[in-house]
């Protein structure tokens, strides 16, 4: 072996060293008998070096995973001969291999089973056993191998081709008839070994027999002698853990339901004699997260025995099972109340199936309702925050908090299900006690107070938000409840916590201030002072912008008598603030567009006429018209690139801030009908300058073009005298990048105006451009460029609109069909070959009838037809493609459509005149005509791939 390359193995190695290294192992891995040097070095024992071992592993590794098949006979035979020395020479090492090692060889030895179990090395567990018996280190790799085979063959994770998905089947079919019984007396004679030894080497079984017990036959594991050993390891502490999974995955296998509710029941009753019933005896909360994880899988399991016993109609049965679920739920109850959410996340699933059953039952006893109580108790407790919880920093545990809160919503979901008044009544109880004394209260309780309120219109659902309306007692419950929110003062507590869930709650029941009005002022202030959009918090301030934008829209017909004063008091927040003032402004610019669409909303729905509505839109956009010109002078003169995107940025928002505002026009409501189109117009006529702008064009050139699109939609044909000079700052100087953003503006100006050519003329420009012979990305984004262009005459063709290319005159019409014939012929790019012929026999299916436009079947002949030959003749279009085949197949359509619409003329012209010019022989053209006369399309595509495969060199 190379020494020196070796060196770089190390971690510690430099970098140079490094690149040796994997230069190195990429040599090795394609050297046909590089591998045998490995294996000699492992089987010989050459190295001491930690990661010279594990490179020699990685190169078997390869060779057994890629290139097995090539080997002869005799080199299969050494590999095998080779991992079976390095194992015996495990058991005689004064010290065990380092754990990255042992795992590595585990998998190049789970690989070799996968590969030679079924034919080579039927014996493969015999042949391990022999060489491991009951030496604890040959026991670890054993365990390891065992791991190692199991996630090749069962693990979900592993993304398995369907050959592959079907030997594994087959190894462990011929598993089970073969060893697997030898394999479990092995496990139960390591735990008896090593059960008070080694707890190590136990864990690793218990972690084997959970992981097998999934594919093997039960009975096997769910047996006196196996059970009552697990159930002495759940009292024995450095095993409990992993017995407890074991347990658990013993429990979780498919059976017979009246089975599956004998084993639990056997189990609990040994475990709850045991005393591990009693939760608040445990302190180790690790051990009782497990636990807790059994304790699910045992309820779980119960409830799929009662459903299938129902389903089959053996309510005796049925009866027990209910029963034993019943008997479960104090400790279900007990787990789920724990302080720690881990615990507690972990019994949820057996809490929600279990009021699943309940809300089936016609009658509920006493027991039950108390039952459902103590969960709804139990959830609105565990809903809220701890001490610990940082609002302003939030990690891990903090997600993690959110995502339990999740689980625990679905929860409450479910109560409201199985009894909705208890819920309402519950949630009003807590709500009430709680913001009477909210003052004294800590953060957390009044947070999940209101949180509860804001739960409950999901709880309860009803349509399009009519909380208070229909049922009396709820509505009227509901109404007293947001009553005492927005009068109680609580939207002023000194919690951000509280703040954010006071907005969410108010925006959350709108309709509320439908019915009561008069809390409207007090809420509107609440959201523009210190206490929303003037927080001393970013975080509350950025959503309250969003929330009173929420807000304004919903309750519109009740914000006239408000708006001059929303207006006012929100003027410092619509500032641009460009980048020089140094003044950090109170919103973000994302913060700021729901402020402008909020302003635009309050104007465009106010009940002014429409000189007051042309005012206040103009009072909200020309500060932006002023600033924009002022900055984008300094765009023009600024040298320092960072200073250029910057102000860049902001010339950015200025646009998107009034396309924003536009947002607020409707049907109802159109710019026109508001007196707002010559603001807009103005608008237009400010921001396109900043198209012929040289520097930062990206960024400047987005903005515009997403304000264009606003535009067309609001302002319609007054948009019509900017749409040339706009294309042409658009189109000046184009890259295909460029262009090809564009072309969906061109889409929508096409479909609305059917302007046309202007815009094309740009493309052709760009795609005619030579592109220097070795720039990669330029010719991708003229390919991308290529591609849209296509697609795009395939919208205009396809959704009604041909007659604007019609209507561009015979010389450009013809310009234009010459692109596509050239895009189906003469670039092997199939995707844009496909488009291509999906354009021509939509052409043709529009135009090639007789009373088509004039000389277009001339066209038909001299081009479309060459083209269906041309195109698939040439030596890129490759037929084992998949994308190719589908172009073909378009291509096939043409034909097809051709000869739909011409009739036997074009039959008459292929037989006498195109075939021939390609010295197609006579029988062959008879052939091929035949099958285009076919009525059925599929037989004449399968004929035209064979066709081509018999015409091709």
């Amino acid at each position: 072996m190379d020494e020196q390359a070796l060196l770089g193995l190390n971690p510690n190695a430099d970098s140079d060293f490094r690149q040796r290294a994997l230069a190195y192992f990429e040599q090795l891995k394609i050297s046909p008998d590089a591998w045998q040097v490995c294996a000699e070095a492992l089987a010989q024992r050459t190295y001491s070096d930690d990661h010279v071992k594990f490179f020699c592993f990685q190169v078997l590794e390869h060779q057994v995973k890629y290139k097995y098949s090539e080997l002869t006979t005799v080199q299969q035979q050494l590999i095998r001969e080779t991992l079976i020395s390095w194992l015996q020479a495990q058991m005689l090492n004064p010290q065990p291999e380092k754990t990255f090692i042992r795992n590595k060889a585990a998998q190049v030895f789970a690989l070799l089973f996968v590969t030679e179990y079924l034919t080579k090395w039927p014996k493969f567990f015999f042949d391990i056993l022999s060489v491991v018996d009951l030496n604890p280190r040959g026991v670890d790799l054993y365990l390891r191998i065992l791991m190692a085979i199991d996630s090749e063959l069962v693990d979900r994770d592993v993304v398995h081709t369907s050959e592959e998905a079907r030997r594994n089947t087959l190894i462990k079919d011929t598993m089970r008839e073969q060893c697997i019984p030898n394999l479990v007396e092995s496990w139960y004679q390591i735990l008896q070994n090593y059960q008070f030894t080694n707890s190590e080497v136990t864990c690793q079984c218990l972690e084997v027999v959970g992981a097998y017990v999934s594919w093997i036959d039960l009975s096997l594991i769910a047996n006196d002698r196996f059970i009552n050993m697990l159930l002495g390891h759940m009292s024995i502490e450095v095993l409990r853990e992993e017995a407890c999974d074991c347990l658990f995955e013993v429990v979780n296998k498919g059976m017979d339901p009246v089975d599956k509710m004998k084993l639990v029941e056997s189990l609990c009753q040994v475990l709850q004699s045991a005393g591990f019933f009693s939760i608040d005896q445990e302190e180790d909360v690790d051990f009782l997260a497990r636990f807790s994880k059994l304790v699910n899988g045992m309820g779980q399991s119960l409830i799929v025995s009662w459903s299938k016993l129902i389903k089959n109609g053996d309510i005796k049965n049925a009866q027990e099972a209910l029963q034993a679920i019943e008997t479960k739920v104090a400790l279900m109850l007990q787990l789920l109340i724990h302080e720690d959410d881990d615990i507690s996340s972990n019994i949820i699933g057996f809490c929600y199936d279990y009021l699943h059953i309940l809300k089936q039952l016609t009658v509920l006893s006493d027991q039950q309702k108390a039952n459902v109580e103590a969960i709804m108790l139990a959830v609105m407790k565990k809903l809220t925050y701890d001490e610990e919880y940082n609002f302003e920093n939030e990690g891990e545990d903090e997600a993690m908090f959110v995502e339990y809160r999740k689980q625990l919503k679905l929860l409450l979901d479910r109560l409201a299900q199985v009894s909705p008044e208890l819920l309402l009544a519950s949630v009003r109880r807590v709500f009430s006690s709680t913001l009477q004394n909210w003052q004294t209260t800590r953060f957390m309780e009044v947070e999940v107070a209101i949180r509860l309120l804001y739960m409950l219109a999901e709880a309860l659902p009803v349509s399009h938000g009519a909380h208070f309306s229909g049922d009396v007692s709820k509505a009227s419950a509901l109404q007293d409840m947001m009553r005492t929110l927005v009068t109680s003062g609580v939207s002023s507590y000194q919690h951000t916590s509280v703040t954010l869930e006071f907005f969410e709650t108010v925006v959350r029941y709108e309709k509320f201030f439908t019915v009561e009005p008069q809390h409207i002022p007090c809420v509107l202030m609440a959201f523009l002072d210190h206490r929303g959009l003037r927080h001393s918090s970013a975080k509350v301030r950025s959503r309250t912008a969003y929330l009173f934008s929420r807000f304004v829209k919903s309750l519109n017909k009740q914000m006239n008598p408000f708006i001059e004063d929303i207006l006012n008091r929100i003027q410092d927040l619509l500032e641009l603030s460009p980048p020089e003032n140094g003044h950090q402004s109170l919103l973000s610019s994302d913060d700021q567009l729901f402020i402008y669409e909020t302003a635009g909303v309050l104007i465009v729905n106010s009940e002014y006429p429409a000189e007051r509505k042309q005012a206040l839109m103009r009072n909200l956009l020309t500060p932006l018209m002023e600033k924009f010109k002022i900055l984008l002078e300094k765009l023009m003169l600024a040298q320092d690139e960072e200073r250029q995107a910057s102000l860049a940025d902001c010339l950015n928002h200025a646009v998107g801030f009034a396309s924003r505002t536009s947002k607020a026009f409707s049907n109802k409501q159109t710019v026109k009908q508001c007196g707002c189109s010559e603001v807009y117009l103005d608008c237009l006529q400010t921001f396109l300058p900043a198209l012929s702008c040289p520097l930062q064009k990206d960024i400047l050139r987005s903005g515009v073009r997403t304000f264009l699109h606003r535009m067309i939609i609001c302002l319609e044909e007054e948009v019509l005298p900017f749409i040339p000079s706009a294309s042409e700052h658009m189109l000046k100087d184009c890259e295909a990048k460029d262009l090809q953003e564009f072309i969906p503006l061109i889409n929508q100006i096409t479909a609305k105006f059917k302007m046309f050519m202007p815009l094309l003329h740009a493309i052709f420009e760009v795609l005619l451009r030579p592109a220097e012979e070795n720039d990669q990305s330029a010719a991708l984004e003229k390919q991308m460029l290529r591609r849209s262009y296509f697609a795009f005459l395939q919208t205009v063709t396809g959704s009604g609109m041909s007659e604007v290319i019609a209507n561009q005159g015979a010389e450009n019409v013809e310009r234009v069909l010459v692109t596509v014939i050239q895009g189906a012929v003469e670039y092997p790019d199939p995707i844009a070959q496909k488009t291509c012929f999906i354009i021509l026999s939509k052409l043709v299916e529009l135009w090639g009838g007789k009373d088509g436009p004039v000389g277009f079947a001339d066209f038909v002949y001299k081009h479309i037809v060459p083209a269906c030959f041309l195109a698939p003749l040439k030596q890129t279009f490759d037929l084992a493609d998949a994308q190719t085949v589908l172009a073909l197949s378009e291509c096939a359509v043409t034909l097809k459509t051709i000869h739909l619409k011409r009739g036997p003329e074009c039959v008459q012209y292929l037989q006498q005149e195109y075939l021939p010019s390609l010295q197609v022989a006579p029988e062959i053209i008879q052939e091929f005509c035949q099958a285009l006369q076919q009525p059925d399309a599929k037989v004449f595509k399968n004929y035209l791939k064979v066709f081509f495969q018999r015409a091709k060199p």
